[in-house]
Order: C-alpha cells, then structure tokens, then sequence
C-alpha cells in the first residue's frame, strides 16, 4: 500500500478536478456549446430545446406555404399560357374576317379549334401534386402557424371545358360569308380573356400573401434558433482562455 499525506491527497485531488474541467472545455470546444444535455444546466436545456421545438413546428408550416407557392404559381403559369393562346385565337379569327373564301374560313375555323383544344389541355395539366386550381371549386388552404388558426384558403375555378369559358368551337359556323359567327367567336374570346386576367390577378394576390408570411416565418424561426443558441452556445475566447489556464496549472500540479 502506498502511504498519502494529506498535502499529497490534496494534491490529487486538485489534479483530477483540473482534468475533469479540461475534458469539460475541451469537449466545448470540440461542440461549440456549453449546453448539450439537461446534466449541465437543466434550465437552460430546458428552455433551448423548447425553442428549437418551436422552430421545427414553424419551418414544417414554412414547407407547406412553400408547396402553396408552387401550386398557385403552377396554375397561373397556366392562365398565362391560356391567354397566349386567346391572343393566337383572336388572330385567327381577324384573318378569317378579312378573307370572304369559305374554303379559306374552313381552314381558319380547324386552326381556331386546334387552339381551343390546347387552352382546355393546359388547364386540365395546371396541377401541382394532386391540387389544381383550374379544376372547378378546388380549395388550397395554406396554414401560416403550427396550430392552423391562421391560415389562407385559395378557392379555384374551373376551366377544363369551353363551356366554362364562354368559349366554343367554331365548326362549320364560319363557312359562310356571313360574319356573325366571327365576330362572336371574337367576343368570346375578349371575355374570356378579361376572366382570365381577374383569375389571375386575384391568384397573384394571394401568391403575394403566401410569399410575405413565408418570408416572416423565415425570420421568426431564424429567431427561435438563435435564442436557443444564445443559450447554449459556448464563448469560444472565454473557454480557450480556460483551456490555456487549466493547462498551466496541470503542469504546475
């Protein structure tokens, strides 16, 4: 057995709480914190791990707002393409107008109706996993917190068939050298373009209201992390100081 003076138990002792408190600082500088578990400080543990909690509830809403983004946008890039495909119809009647050979009508009728079959195919393809707002009365509701008591519901409006429009074929209806058949296929076409545009105008609306409390819930969680880092974050000067400190007195010990 080896024998210990008191001076020399003391000794000891000191050495071995200075190499618990540099495994400590080493371990904080290793991880950057000075919290990782309720064994260091539990109230402080406690309140950073809550805060982290409300970051991912909020950033799991921000994903949804996210995904509603990209629906309304998906279906306005559709009423965008649609009213191209208006201003190419418009076109095609204007010629059709301007020729009084009903054979030349006939051709300019089929290419009408080409088009009018492509502007119901691009709202019958204007979904976004599953929602389409160009589908009859389809309702996006997008969440803006994690509890749902503030929220944006999108309705939309249905705009698969012609009919729906105020739109139609124009058939045999123009193979005559009467022009009234034109000149309303003409006025269809005015108005289901000015429909068109307040659709999307009031989507763009909605589109800026998603994207502005996306961007604030983008803020709020950058919050919430930093205070919880705040919390639990070491002081990178302070424990290299200690670290420097502790092993002088090791090697005076």
């Amino acid at each position: 057995d080896v024998s210990l003076t008191s001076g020399s138990r003391k000794s000891l002792l000191n050495i071995q709480d200075t190499s618990k408190l540099v495994n400590r600082t080493q371990d904080r500088l290793a991880t950057g914190k000075k919290v990782t578990s309720s064994v260091d400080d539990p109230v402080l543990f406690a309140a950073a791990q809550q805060l982290l909690q409300q970051a991912g509830d909020l950033l799991a809403t921000k994903d949804g707002m996210s995904e509603g983004i990209n629906t309304v946008n998906t279906a306005n890039n559709s009423i965008t393409a649609m009213n191209d495909m208006l201003n190419q119809a418009k076109s095609i009647a204007d010629n059709a107008l301007a020729t009084g050979d009903t054979a030349v009508r006939a051709s300019y009728a089929k290419q009408y109706d080409t088009v009018m079959d492509q502007i119901t195919s691009l709202a019958k393809d204007a979904g976004y996993k599953g929602t389409n707002l160009l589908s009859g009365d389809t309702t996006l509701s997008i969440k803006f917190d994690a509890t749902g008591s503030s929220s944006l519901n999108i309705t939309g409006f249905e705009a698969r068939d012609l009919g729906s429009l105020g739109l139609s074929y124009a058939g045999n209806n123009w193979t005559t050298t009467d022009n009234t058949a034109i000149n309303n296929s003409l006025k269809s076409v005015d108005s289901a373009t000015t429909n068109l545009r307040t659709e999307s105008k009031s989507l763009t609306e909605n589109l800026n209201i998603i994207t502005s409390r996306e961007d604030y819930t983008t803020e709020v969680i950058n919050n919430f992390k930093s205070g919880a880092d705040n919390l639990t974050l070491a002081d990178m000067n302070e424990e290299s100081a200690n670290m420097l400190m502790l092993q002088t007195r090791q090697n005076l010990s």
